[in-house]
């Protein structure tokens, strides 16, 4: 398998060449040239562990397969996740389901993908006795998911950039009270927008991203993705007694990378119907799907909402599927993201390719604070199930989408505890805690706060990534 740039100006690389990197050399998204098929017949039954190496090796072909099975074995493994189904599937009534996602370290849906994240690292890293510098950003739950991945790792240091402010109390606490040397947290005197900008300056300047070895965790990083669409074929199989039955997920969506790895599962041949992207007021990814513009909004519009890992209003991985759907046309998708860059984003409803566009299962729906209260206080009153404000997105938003005869799986984001305040308002009592969590809020904090200033951030990684050694 060989990756290409959805911007054209990337030579085909391998799936280490492109595993420690972000963003293309060209300043795009890097793609797989096509997409393998699955074999559903052979998977059906599968453990999550022998899954994973069923799609991931399809993707990283130039990993020998005994490495990539132990690497797998290490990841997913019932002491980590909480079960050995990893992701088991809960039925609330005939037909509407939850796939939990949420029972690893973080108790968030990163960390499916970023547990194995950094097993993939520290093994490229020790083959190329090399070391990295990590910088990303995060709207709530990838940096805590990152952090927990990578703290201890050989080789590897984490600049993790957050929004000053905007994550719940948890989700700081998370992050903020980890005491690790490797682990470095930056709260940005700005929105998440203006974090993920900030990772794109860097990765965008080649000469220090290569003296001081960037790269990336954040969902751009196309190992994050693949790892993300083995649980879509996991939730298929639970949900679904026979390879011919078709199924719809809905998932609470902000930088499209959960979404986009349902995608890449239904161009290898999964039978999903439909892909329902769930959206808070923070609405730029529903706007596109309802009338083909894609505005991204100024940070001056981009809401503080209850449902916070979604305040997103300019989507990173939406890039990769815009290079599907115009035909993975380069020069297309360069134009595109010219507009974006000069006035703000693009209209493709006068184009053919949106006209063709329902062919990729794509639906949409937005949900309000007053959506998602509702939502939590009647599922825990019908099924005495308790969800999160983003699954409560999700489900909210999946209520007007469900198809007779088409189970719905909505894709669990977080456990509740991380957004107690909203569980309170809804239900009036506090969410579970996980023992391990007590007291968190309280511990110390080791947190550094920066304006938005990129050549500030460029200063402080080469002033913290280690004396004579960064870089290749």
């Amino acid at each position: 398998m060989r990756y290409v740039s959805t911007r054209g100006g990337m030579e085909p690389s391998s799936f280490l060449d492109i595993l420690l990197g972000g963003l293309a050399p060209d300043g795009g998204l890097v793609m797989p040239e096509s997409y393998p098929q699955a074999d559903l017949a052979a998977w059906r039954g599968l453990s999550y562990p022998a899954l994973a190496f069923e799609v991931l090796s399809r993707f990283a072909t130039d990993i020998p397969a005994d490495d990539l099975r132990a690497l797998i074995d290490r990841t997913y493994r019932a002491d980590v996740f909480g079960s050995a189904e990893i992701t088991p599937l809960r039925t609330l009534e005939p037909g509407l389901h939850i796939l939990a996602l949420s029972n690893g370290p973080t108790l968030a849906f990163k960390d499916i993908a970023m547990q194995m994240l950094g097993h993939l690292f520290e093994y490229a890293l020790a083959r190329e006795e090399r070391e990295l510098n990590i910088v990303g950003a995060t709207s709530g739950d990838t940096g805590s998911a990152a952090e927990y991945a990578m703290r201890g790792r050989r080789g590897i240091r984490v600049f993790m950039l957050s929004p000053a402010g905007r994550m719940s109390p948890f989700q700081q606490a998370q992050m903020f009270s980890l005491q690790d040397p490797n682990i470095f947290n930056l709260a940005i005197e700005g929105v998440f927008d203006d974090c993920q900008d900030m990772v794109k300056a860097i990765s965008n300047d080649l000469a220090f991203k290569q003296r001081h070895a960037i790269g990336t965790v954040n969902s751009i990083n196309w190992a994050r993705v693949v790892a993300q669409v083995v649980y879509y074929f996991k939730g298929y199989f639970a949900a679904t007694t026979s390879n011919d039955q078709t199924v719809s997920f809905a998932v609470p969506s902000g930088n499209f990378g959960n979404v986009l790895a349902g995608h890449i599962a239904r161009q290898m041949g999964l039978p999903i119907r439909r892909l329902v992207v769930a959206t808070n007021e923070n609405d730029v990814l529903d706007e596109f799907f309802r009338t083909g513009r894609y505005r991204v909004r100024k940070a001056s519009e981009t809401y503080e909402t209850s449902s916070p890992s979604m305040d997103i209003s300019k989507a990173s991985n939406f890039e990769r599927f815009i290079f599907d759907l115009v035909g993975r046309d380069p020069a297309q998708v360069r134009e595109l993201w010219r507009q974006v860059d000069q006035d703000g984003g693009f209209d493709l409803s006068a184009q053919p390719c949106w006209r063709d566009a329902g062919r990729y299962g794509f639906v949409s729906g937005r949900s309000t604070h007053a959506d998602r209260i509702a939502t939590i206080r009647a599922i825990w009153e019908r099924y005495q199930v308790m969800v999160d404000t983003h699954t409560a997105d999700g489900l909210h938003v999946a209520r007007d989408l469900r198809e007779p005869g088409v189970p719905m799986i909505c894709l669990e984001t977080a456990l509740p505890i991380k957004f107690a305040e909203s569980i309170r308002e809804a239900l009036g009592r506090d969410p579970d805690r996980p023992a391990r969590f007590e007291g968190i809020e309280d511990l110390p904090k080791r947190v550094e706060t920066m304006p938005i200033d990129v050549e500030r951030l460029k200063r402080y990684i080469a002033e913290h990534c280690g004396a004579g050694r960064c870089g290749a």
